[in-house]
């Protein structure tokens, strides 16, 4: 349920509201928009109860039932685009478009540093870099861990880059968080819920990606689960989908950005390198996620691919890369956005 407050309510007037709500039983989640100050209240609800109790509060405009099943990643809870600050100064959800950029895995200091000075040349704002590896196989590189988290970290003081790295364990969450700006949740732990809520009990942004074969509900349900812990800074990132093709590494659904932007006001970011598999698909897939409304574009970028530890074959050059990002730009103006 949704209680939506007047224009005119004074904060004294919402603070009651609030607390009244946690008197019932429930949790109460507060979100002011440019024009309404809502309140959303999820869990097994009385609906009776909330009436009888809030309705004769003088700042409630009004008591709206939510039927999506995403209560607080919905449209329902929140009609405008949420805008997410990653650091001062860089944010994701308004007119300029993130990029992040790095190579798929960690591998050494000078590897980190070079990277993330040639993606910041091109416009990059955050240095993406695996250090804790989930691979398929067991006996593949599996990261570097806590060394390659400080690596990245040397990376971004040097450039004043952000970090965003991946965390795949619940113990491990304290761990990552002292080294990175965003906790990233990969494919294979979409539904890792006891991950989604340790995340969720923290302040930092979340890039949570879609699972192999998640539809759009159940992605929205595992950011969820994330929201419903407290922590609204939550990112969907789309990296492609299993289907019958096997041409390329996934099938990298574009359609999933106007999608999800109606179902939800959450920012939407692509990841076109694990989208599609291969270097030279990665710019017409980058291309196609501006004009269709991306936040974000999440690229691996890898001084020689061809010695990558990880994913060489879908890693830019950073000439490539910054070839790319200038035609990016003219795109993102094209649709009134900024790089």
């Amino acid at each position: 349920m949704i209680i939506v407050m007047r224009d005119n309510a004074r904060e004294k007037e919402i603070q009651q509201v609030v607390e009244r709500i946690k008197e019932l039983g429930y949790t109460p989640h507060p979100s002011r928009g440019a024009k309404k100050m809502i309140i959303g209240i999820i869990g097994d609800l009385n609906r009776e109860e909330l009436i009888d109790s809030l309705g004769a509060y003088p700042g409630i405009d009004k008591l709206v039932p939510i039927l999506e099943p995403y209560k607080l990643a919905g449209r329902s809870f929140k009609d405008e685009p949420s805008v997410i600050e990653i650091a001062e100064g860089v944010a994701i959800g308004g007119k300029e478009i993130l990029l992040m950029a790095g190579p798929c895995a960690v591998e050494s200091e000078e590897q980190v540093i070079s990277t993330a000075r040639a993606v910041k040349r091109a416009g990059a704002r955050v240095l993406r870099g695996g250090a804790f590896k989930p691979r398929t196989s067991p006996y593949s590189f599996q990261g570097l861990h806590e060394e390659g988290l400080k690596y990245l970290k040397t990376a971004a003081d040097e450039t004043g880059l952000k970090v965003i790295t991946e965390v795949m364990d619940p113990r491990d969450v304290e761990l990552v968080g002292r080294y990175t700006d965003i906790f990233q949740i990969g494919a294979r732990n979409m539904q890792n819920f006891y991950l989604l809520k340790e995340v969720g009990n923290t302040d930092k942004p979340v890039l949570l990606k879609r699972g192999l074969t998640a539809t759009y509900k159940e992605f929205l349900m595992a950011a969820e689960y994330i929201m419903s812990e407290g922590n609204y800074n939550v990112i969907l990132c789309e990296r492609g989908i299993r289907t019958f093709e096997d041409y390329t590494r996934n099938t990298l659904d574009l359609i999933s950005i106007p999608v999800l932007k109606k179902l939800s006001h959450l920012p939407v970011v692509i990841d076109p390198s694990h989208g599609t598999g291969h270097w030279d698909l990665v710019g017409p897939a980058s291309k196609g996620a501006i004009a269709m409304g991306a936040d974000g574009l999440l690229i691996e970028v890898h001084p020689e691919p061809m010695k990558a530890l990880s994913d060489g074959q879908q890693s830019l050059k950073f000439e490539k890369y910054a070839e790319l990002v200038e035609q990016l730009k003219d795109i993102a103006r094209a649709v009134g956005r900024d790089i």
